[in-house]
């Protein structure tokens, strides 16, 4: 969970807030049913998921200056990090951790006792593998409690189903809920988004999105032993289709989502390329390089670039080309942003004809500052079923580099794979949603060979 590739670039940075935010909400004045008092009230947070995402955004939530907020209680499979996670929040937030051992919580059921701790209109944070995330979100909604989950959401067209349907649900009951996706809440990336609504680089044309470094989490050596190996595919979740999406879902999902709020659309058809090169001993079901190409209903495209390769290249940054100029989306990481527009397409600094003021506020903190805010105010703030879109066009995508086929919308909504099913029912003693080979490796992708495809 705490990879040193990804601790530069992302939440897992929890310990650098960022002074108070302007909070913002494009909805304010509808009015919605109303589970949380105003004011100075006690917000309490439950954790659920204690990993280094998981930490970082209760670190988040603890930083939010609108009123009181405690972390009360805490959830995890493994007791080590549970307790990691505790003492990290303890030491940078004093006297707003208050979780005493009697609401440390382990095990699969562990959630739900970390729930029960909490009042309606509290807030949980999801941040355990993508593959729990509907099990937790439906206790939430019947708790009524307010939700932060982290991205992605769903990994495969019957989780999808299941999200819009609790997504539906948690709308209905007047529930604030957050994901992950901290980029719409960049500042930056929210006064370019709007220039480009305006036309001032015409109708995009394409898009470009990278992410290409070395190796990354999702290469993962087989199992030492120490842990079972439901435990351990748990542990190294980058690595498991069923836990994570793989790393095609886990990280790539960003730059998927925020062109496609640039184009203000989701793609309607994936086709996709993609291998295995040096793999060593791993055992991950993972490709290392990825390229496909997304359709939006109009025929303009976003080119999703994917590689985790060594002594390759490396670029993580995002670009949307115009009929009359372009821009850049993301420069080189989630934050901050430094956008810009340009008259041409060469992208020349001397052609620079817009840039977001420097520096940025941090968009991790943006998201949580707007969540509570909404809650205090009660503003509708709920981004379950655009957070389930995002998590189903990158599958899409996947699944076209996954299978060699073209996948449309409808095909990867509609499929009927599961890659987890029984998931809601696991034990300590359960076998893994996947299971190992003879040849001691885990199913991989076969582009056009059906019978053996993981998708």
């Amino acid at each position: 969970m705490n990879n040193p590739t990804e601790l530069n670039t992302s939440r897992r940075d929890f310990i650098k807030v960022t002074g108070k935010i302007a909070t913002v909400s494009a909805l304010a004045g509808v009015v919605l049913p109303h589970v949380h008092a105003a004011g100075n009230d006690l917000i309490q947070v439950a954790l659920v998921g204690c990993g280094g995402r998981g930490t970082g955004a209760a670190s988040n939530a603890l930083s939010t200056k609108s009123g009181p907020i405690k972390l009360v209680a805490m959830a995890d499979v493994f007791s080590e990090r549970l307790k990691g996670s505790h003492d990290a929040l303890k030491r940078e937030h004093g006297a707003k951790v208050e979780v005493p051992d009697d609401k440390k919580f382990v095990g699969f059921d562990s959630y739900k006792k970390a729930m029960d701790c909490l009042k309606p209109g509290d807030v949980v944070i999801f941040a355990t593998p993508v593959g729990f995330r509907w099990v937790h979100f439906a206790y939430a909604i019947e708790k009524k409690l307010n939700v932060f989950m982290e991205k992605p959401i769903t990994t495969d067209g019957p989780t999808t189903r299941k999200m819009f349907k609790l997504a539906e649900e948690s709308e209905k009951a007047g529930l604030k809920v957050g994901v992950g996706l901290m980029v719409r809440h960049c500042r930056a990336r929210q006064a370019l988004h709007e220039r480009i609504q305006q036309g001032e680089i015409g109708d995009l044309i394409l898009m470009r999105a990278y992410r290409m470094a070395g190796p990354m989490v999702g290469f993962a050596p087989p199992n030492p032993g120490a842990i079972s190996d439901l435990m351990y595919q748990i542990q190294k979740f980058h690595s498991f289709l069923w836990a994570s999406g793989g790393t095609f879902s886990d990280f790539y999902i960003h730059q998927i989502d925020e062109c496609s709020w640039m184009k203000n659309a989701w793609p309607k058809q994936a086709q996709a390329v993609g291998g295995r090169h040096f793999r060593g001993d791993a055992i991950d079901q993972n490709f290392d390089s990825y390229q496909v190409e997304y359709t939006y209903g109009d025929g303009s495209k976003l080119m999703m670039y994917g590689r985790n390769v060594a002594g390759c290249n490396d670029e993580f940054a995002s670009y949307a080309h115009g009929a009359k100029g372009s821009a850049i989306i993301s420069t080189s990481g989630h934050a901050p942003g430094k956008c810009r527009i340009f008259k041409g397409q060469s992208q020349d600094a001397k052609d620079v004809t817009w840039k977001y003021p420097q520096p940025e506020s941090d968009p991790y903190q943006n998201e949580w500052d707007d969540l509570v805010d909404a809650i205090r105010n009660n503003k509708p703030f709920n981004e379950a079923k655009r957070g389930a879109e995002a998590s189903l066009v990158t599958s899409m995508g996947r699944m076209a580099a996954h299978t060699g086929q073209v996948i449309t919308w409808d095909a990867i909504l509609n499929h009927e794979h599961e890659f987890a099913p029984t998931i809601d029912k696991l034990t300590m003693a359960s076998a893994p949603p996947v299971a190992m080979g003879p040849d001691g490796k885990y199913p991989v992708p076969a582009p056009g060979m059906k019978h053996l495809r993981e998708y």
